[in-house]
């Protein structure tokens, strides 16, 4: 089994690897190819990944390559965890937002578009180079704005599942809470990517009890806590939101707390560098605890999963992915992309059942639907007028007075990676 990393460069790709190794049981991997533009860090990065076999007595051998064709011929997966434009474009996205007074962050309102429309364009190039060189081979996006990467492959026709770490983090968090096993823990995970809600928290699988009412009442503080959420709201809601919501549910006190500290960019550039350092020691065989401030808690356990699954080697029957709505949520466009529970096998992830939303919820679903399916037309076709009605219809912007001024500034900060600007 051959499985390629696009975005193999990155200071995160340590974690994947480490998963590929402890869990070779679930996924056996022959050969891993990480492949990076960025050639010093590819090779720092891949010396630490061999290490890192090497400690866990993996048989796989690691290889690295610039050449993005030879990366991935032979692949049965490639999975896309790039960032267009580093952490310099990130800093953008989370700090021009904030003089208008909106939410400057890099997946969701102006920052998440202008990631998007740097980002589709390069992914759909890469996803036609997989597919002539293998065209059965599946992609695993784990690249931001995952909802609309995912459906922006999906619509061109390639073999593709969206993943994100928010459910599994929520999981392993609950299962801790309640004192049992994280594969004992099912969550009722509904809405999109970035935007989701934990309707139940299920012992045993799908049909079993639901603790959820039992979690809140019994450590409801520290959930809220954990989402940085009121505890009041948590318990009127009797629901779990992702932390995510908070950009939603608190916008003013997060827009001021965003004026007055460091953005996450710089934090991570920060990380990075000193990450790098770190790898670049041949004595260093593992990966360090820096790596856990880095974001991404367990991608590669998702990662590991969701491919073993795909591959038909093993992993979980049911898995929280984003796939195609197909009438799963009624109110959505079918080719809508969705993140909930799924069932998945060789042939793709088909999602479970889903109970009726809550208007509460179903509102700002469809709501937010409607602006990635905008952000989406940008993307693909350019154009000042997309980009504004896109920035238009966002909750988080709205207003057309914002909407002229973001646009303008999006294209500004992001004209190198604009084919049409």
């Amino acid at each position: 089994m051959k499985l390629a990393v696009v975005g193999g460069g990155s200071t995160y790709t340590p974690e994947l690897v480490d998963g590929f190794a402890r869990l070779r049981g679930t996924l056996p991997v022959e050969e891993l190819v990480l492949t990076d533009p960025a050639a010093d860090r590819l090779e720092l990065v891949g010396g630490l990944a061999r290490r890192i076999f090497a400690r866990q007595e993996h048989e796989g051998r690691i290889t690295t390559a610039s050449d993005l064709d030879k990366a991935v011929d032979g692949a049965d997966a490639v999975l896309l965890q790039l960032r267009v434009g580093g952490q310099a474009a990130r800093q953008q996205d989370e700090t021009w937002p904030l003089e208008c007074g909106c939410v400057g962050q890099e997946t969701t309102g102006a920052g998440g578009l202008a990631k998007a429309l740097r980002t589709v364009p390069v992914v759909l190039d890469i996803a036609e180079r997989v597919r002539r060189a293998n065209p059965d081979a599946w992609i695993i996006d784990f690249t931001n704005p995952v909802g609309i990467v995912t459906r922006a492959l999906l619509q061109a026709g390639h073999r593709a599942v969206g993943l994100c770490n928010v459910a599994i983090g929520l999981q392993r968090k609950f299962a801790a809470l309640l004192g049992v096993a994280p594969a004992d823990v099912h969550l009722d995970h509904v809405g999109l990517n970035h935007l989701t809600w934990e309707t139940g928290v299920r012992l045993g699988g799908p049909g079993g009890e639901d603790v959820l009412p039992r979690l809140l009442a019994e450590h409801g503080d520290a959930v809220a806590a954990d989402l940085r959420l009121p505890r009041p709201l948590l318990d009127r809601l009797g629901v779990v939101p992702s932390y995510y919501l908070r950009y939603y549910y608190a916008h003013d006190q997060v827009v001021e707390e965003l004026r007055t500290k460091p953005s996450r960019a710089a934090e991570v550039a920060a990380l990075e560098r000193e990450l790098l350092r770190m790898y670049a020691d041949p004595a260093l065989d593992q990966k360090p605890a820096l790596l856990e401030r880095r974001g991404g808690a367990y991608y590669s356990e998702a990662a590991v999963d969701l491919a073993a699954a795909l591959l038909g080697g093993g992993g979980s029957p049911h898995q929280v992915v984003n796939t195609r709505n197909g009438g799963t949520l009624p109110f959505l466009p079918d080719d809508a992309v969705i993140e909930v529970q799924a069932a998945v096998g060789r042939e793709g992830a088909v999602p479970l059942p889903v109970a009726p939303m809550d208007r509460l919820y179903a509102g700002l679903t469809a709501s937010v639907t409607a602006y990635e399916e905008l952000a989406l037309e940008a993307a693909l076709h350019g154009g000042r007028q997309r980009v504004f009605r896109a920035l238009l219809a966002h909750p988080l912007i709205g207003q057309h007075a914002y909407a002229e001024t973001l646009a303008d500034q999006l294209i500004a900060h992001n004209r190198e990676h604009l084919a049409w600007a």
